[in-house]
């Protein structure tokens, strides 16, 4: 995968892990991996972030062990070159992202488009999902999953809500998305590595933090090897 490029596997892995790991541009990566010795243009790291993060996102799915049986659905607004769109987010009980898709609609239509994707990440139906009372998700449940418990009770749906809440500051650090293709890229990479480093730091002790954040880690140079 790294054949034919001049710069070792391990600056590459590292600079793509910077990238969607924290809220910096390609241009701050430069910096801090020049600040090290390593002089690399940010246009090379931008090459590298869409080359490689679609990479290792497409073989950590693959890898994935499955999500919970739970899940959380909503849709948000993203203005993209002035045209509104919409990002479908759908997250398990544990807050774990299963899938984020990008439409310029959130019509019945839009929502049975989402709702193949979830099932085909999923690779079994839910045994329930929690959405708000926009109608689409309606449809796109009485067509593709009816036997599936639709909860759409007030503030049920909390979790999907400030799921989207990472997406936000990094749209605001980039100052918008330029494009779909872009975007969706992106968070789809995005996503990948929020859930793997994702610990929930505030619950654990910083003895057992530290034995997941050595388990991501892993896993990271796993897929990005």
């Amino acid at each position: 995968m790294y054949k034919r490029y001049r710069f070792p596997p391990a600056i590459i892995q590292y600079a793509v892990w910077l990238y969607y790991r924290f809220n910096v541009s390609h241009r701050d990566i430069e910096d801090l991996l020049a600040q090290r010795g390593i002089i690399v243009s940010h246009e090379s790291i931008r090459l590298w972030c869409n080359k490689f993060g679609t990479k290792y996102a497409r073989r950590f799915k693959k890898k994935h062990q499955g999500y919970g049986d739970t899940f959380f659905i909503d849709e948000v607004f993203l203005k993209i070159d002035g045209i509104q769109h919409y990002l479908w987010r759908a997250v398990d009980q544990d807050g774990e992202v299963v899938d984020v898709f990008l439409q310029r609609r959130r019509d019945g239509k839009a929502s049975k488009r989402f709702f193949k994707r979830l099932l085909t990440a999923h690779r079994n139906e839910p045994r329930k999902i929690v959405t708000d009372k926009l109608r689409s998700y309606g449809v796109a449940h009485r067509e593709l999953i009816p036997d599936t418990i639709h909860d759409t009770s007030q503030y049920a749906n909390n979790k999907a809500e400030l799921s989207h809440q990472p997406t936000r500051v990094r749209e605001r650090v980039m100052r918008r998305f330029k494009s779909t293709q872009q975007a969706q890229r992106f968070l789809t990479v995005h996503e990948v590595v929020y859930n793997l480093f994702n610990l929930g730091r505030h619950l654990v002790s910083a003895k057992n933090y530290r034995v997941f954040r050595s388990r991501a880690f892993a896993s990271w140079n796993c897929i990005a090897a």
